[in-house]
């Protein structure tokens, strides 16, 4: 059994033949009391050995064992009587609660989604990114892994990196090699995936988060609880921290050079400046607000997810303006990632099951949206190709996805 089985502890003997892709345990604990009924030992010995069971309590629900087979069927492999147990027992105790449905808009335009499963089972995939080749890459947060995947054929590819790593993004650069934020062992790495050399830069921030890189070549990040920004030359190997007010999340570069920084722990957006790290704060209204992700239009706007209020906004830099736009489905509908494609704003709804995939049209203000098809996770980053189109993923089941747009000036090219 290799190290990346996933170890039942109660029920071990009766679940020996798991798959050897699956996550070995990372959060073995049972924060609620499920439910009696058949299948409930097994369910709490399969489920809390990865994550608390609130997930199950506080999940939306499925009415069909089908359903929930095909969630839990992407986090790990059991053998089919006890993936029937755990289906039915699932169904029955937690049904479909109905009060997270997105509303979903209608539109002219079109878009065609694309998923693939990532090879090891319950590694919890995040922020997918194009390298320079077309592959789109991401990190297996929970397998402490980087992989590959090749869009043309679906071949996929994981690299294992040190087990303490736990990466949260994963950024190539322009000679391919491929850059990722260690958040459980303050590092940031670099991969090599011509050899598989990894190399790891230590930081005094104990979490770094989201990272992108500066026209100066530099690699600018967010260290999220730390309440750290950081910056790393990769030719020296130099690191640079500053400390920052609450929560910094994502993070983004304008065509001036300027690095901007969503919050996720105050209501600001902050420009640091590259080569002083000094940041300036724009305050966004409302106490509550709270940003995770953020993009920049052509005309240097920043729009962002206002996630707490359930808004999308935008700022302007120069005069500091700010005006906001309730999402369609409402204060709970929780905006996450974000992206800006041809002017044209996309988010999700992660507060929504399934999770919505929104498009806003600055010009006319209007919204439409589509149904995730694995919308039970959670968008938490998203990435525009090179030809105009997004990649997603469903960390909740183990998905990466790509969502081509019909008609976009940049897929016209």
């Amino acid at each position: 059994m290799s190290k990346n089985t996933l170890i039942i502890f109660a029920l071990a003997a009766l679940l020996a033949p798991l798959s050897a892709h699956s996550v070995e345990p990372q959060r073995g604990r049972r924060s609620v009391n499920l439910p009696d009924g058949e299948g409930k030992a097994l369910v709490e010995a399969v489920c809390a050995s990865c994550h608390g069971l609130d997930q199950i309590v506080r999940s939306n629900g499925y009415d069909t064992p089908r359903e929930w087979h095909d969630v839990f069927a992407t986090m790990i492999d059991l053998p089919d009587p006890q993936a029937t147990q755990v289906a039915g027992y699932l169904a029955a105790q937690f049904p479909d609660k109905g009060d997270r449905r997105p509303m979903l808009m209608p539109g002219d335009a079109t878009v065609e989604i694309t998923e693939w499963i990532a090879p090891t089972l319950g590694q919890r995939v995040r922020d997918p990114a194009e390298a320079p080749d077309g592959s789109i890459w991401w990190t297996g947060m929970w397998a402490s892994l980087a992989g590959r995947l090749d869009p043309a054929t679906g071949e996929m590819e994981e690299f294992q990196l040190p087990e303490t790593a736990r990466p949260h993004t994963v950024v190539p650069d322009d000679s391919g090699s491929i850059w990722y934020t260690g958040n459980s062992n303050a590092t940031i790495g670099r991969l090599d995936p011509r050899t598989g050399e990894i190399t790891e830069y230590q930081t005094e921030a104990r979490d770094p988060h989201s990272a992108v890189f500066h026209p100066n070549g530099n690699l600018y990040f967010t260290a999220q609880r730390a309440r750290m920004l950081g910056r790393l030359n990769p030719e020296t190997g130099e690191i640079t921290e500053v400390a920052t007010q609450a929560n910094p999340y994502g993070i983004k570069v304008d065509a001036n050079g300027t690095v901007w920084v969503a919050y996720n722990g105050t209501n600001k957006i902050g420009a640091l400046d590259p080569e002083t790290m000094e940041v300036r704060y724009y305050e966004v209204p409302n106490e509550r607000s709270r940003i995770r992700r953020l993009d920049i239009a052509s005309d240097g706007m920043i729009w962002y997810g206002n996630s707490t209020m359930g808004r999308i906004g935008r700022l302007d830099p120069e005069t500091g303006e700010i005006k906001e736009w309730p999402s369609p489905s409402g204060p709970t509908s929780h905006p996450y990632a974000f992206a800006i494609v041809d002017d044209i704003i996309w988010y999700n709804e992660s507060g929504m099951r399934p999770d919505a995939l929104v498009r806003f049209d600055p010009e006319t203000e209007q919204f439409q949206s589509w149904p995730l098809p694995s919308g039970v996770g959670i968008i938490r980053n998203m990435w525009v190709t090179r030809e105009g189109d997004l990649l997603i993923h469903q960390s909740s089941t183990n998905r990466i996805g790509i969502v081509k747009i019909s008609g976009s000036r940049l897929t016209a090219q």
